[in-house]
């Protein structure tokens, strides 16, 4: 039998590869690595609480190499190829989201880990999105791009073949999975060629930045790499002093205790020089540096929460600046609790629990002794880290590097359905995966007891 790397090996050798990559491509986003990791070091420094919490969670190794990335792609064939190319690397379609609905033209999904083993090892995620050229109102434009689409190919053949092997044989060799890391990064290179002519880039760009920057380039380049903070805040007030300008606010919840789900915030977007197909010059804005910081994950009531103060609070800080922004999103969510024990009793967040002391364990588990045990310090409660994204902050993020509106005609339109049948499987389901790892914690301590 021939020995095979273990995809957890190729998604590493590969999230580092891209991280080259994109270095050599922007050279601000080293300066963003050399920030983030020189704020989490002085963060676990003086709290240390949480460094001691995310030693036992294992997470502290997983810090300095934990990125996500994004892409845009612009037909069902090349999503449904993405996750086959994904899949080698482990790498499976987690969540939808319909940014429809803070008017963008594309829904997602977000190709990542979904074991423990696997997010400990290397957690790094591609959000990828589809454009929705049906949401094109002008049917000539919609055709035209639609054309452009389907004549180019965004894999290497190479690329292509060692998919297919993996597929037949299950899994690659040592010197194969070298050969698909350099394949598979052609995918995602930059290209200063646009393959249109630039009458047809103005009229895409018009319709919407982002419909320009997937239809007019030879492929999806990877259009940012985000690296992990403790400290988003302390980030976006030193990026100036590092020569690097950030986006006006931050999304997502507001600072807090226990963080919750996922805060963003990105330099804006470099406008670069674009040879277009008719030799005239131009430029275009694309690609930024993001960061984000990782909270807790919600529960359905957790969430159910959390949408209902984003939506009031939406409708105040609209046009606000970051720090009166933030000031009002922290009074909003004065609503929502922020201590372990109460996000615990109130089933607003999903925990992995684990036997501190055996000798004092007896009788049943369930969600009535759980909670005893966990009070006797029998049990310790681990919040589970939120490994995905949400929508509106996802579109935030696009609008304000892209410099594009927000089209509100593109609002309402969900389709996981289309969507599942463009990737050729269904995605699964965020909430179910953190159920899932919740109860798998419930049942080891079961069987704890009565082994």
């Amino acid at each position: 039998m021939r020995p095979y790397l273990d995809p957890d090996e190729i998604r590493d050798r590969f999230s580092k590869a891209m991280s080259d990559m994109y270095q050599l491509e922007v050279p601000q986003y080293g300066t963003l690595l050399k920030l983030v990791d020189a704020v989490n070091r002085e963060t676990l420094d003086r709290d240390p609480d949480l460094h001691a919490r995310l030693c036992y969670q294992q997470e502290l190794a997983r810090l300095r190499v934990e990125r996500h990335g994004a892409i845009r792609v612009g037909t069902a064939k090349e999503l449904a190829t993405l996750r086959r190319l994904f899949a080698v690397m482990g790498m499976f379609p987690v969540g939808y989201y319909d940014l429809s609905e803070a008017g963008v033209p594309v829904h997602a999904t977000a190709f990542r880990p979904m074991d423990d083993a696997a997010l400990k090892r290397n957690p790094f995620r591609l959000f990828t999105s589809l454009l929705r050229l049906e949401l094109i109102e002008d049917q000539a434009l919609r055709a035209r791009a639609s054309d452009i689409l389907e004549k180019r190919q965004i894999f290497t053949e190479r690329a292509l073949e060692l998919i297919t092997i993996f597929e037949q044989q299950g899994g690659l060799t040592d010197t194969e999975a070298d050969q698909f890391v350099s394949e598979a990064l052609e995918t995602f290179r930059w290209h200063q060629q646009a393959t249109v002519d630039h009458a047809t880039y103005q009229a895409l760009a018009q319709e919407h930045r982002l419909i320009a920057d997937v239809v007019c380039f030879k492929g999806p380049h990877i259009n940012h790499l985000t690296p992990r903070t403790l400290d988003i805040d302390e980030v976006q007030r030193r990026m100036p002093d590092v020569g690097i300008t950030p986006k006006d606010v931050i999304e997502g919840p507001p600072r807090r205790q226990w963080p919750i789900l996922l805060r963003q915030t990105s330099f804006k977007a470099l406008e670069e020089s674009i040879d277009f197909a008719d030799h005239h010059d131009g430029t275009h804005t694309a690609r930024f540096g993001e960061i984000e910081q990782r909270g807790v994950a919600l529960t359905p009531k957790g969430r159910a929460l959390y949408d209902r103060l984003l939506r009031t609070a939406r409708t105040r800080t609209e046009g606000l600046a970051n720090e009166a922004h933030q000031q009002v999103l922290a009074e909003v969510f004065e609503a929502f609790p922020d201590d372990v024990d109460t996000l615990h009793r109130e089933g607003l967040a999903y925990f992995d629990y684990h036997l501190r002391d055996r000798a004092g364990l007896s009788g049943p588990v369930n969600s009535d002794t759980l909670k005893a045990l966990i009070e006797q310090n029998i049990v310790r409660a681990e919040p589970i880290t939120y490994e995905d994204f949400l929508p509106v902050s996802a579109a935030g993020i696009f609008q304000s590097n892209l410099g594009g509106r927000s089209d509100h005609s593109y609002e309402g339109n969900a389709n996981q359905a289309a969507f599942e049948a463009a990737l050729g499987a269904e995605v699964t389901s965020e909430l179910d995966l953190y159920a899932r790892r919740e109860q798998a914690s419930i049942d080891r301590l079961r069987t704890e007891l009565t082994g």
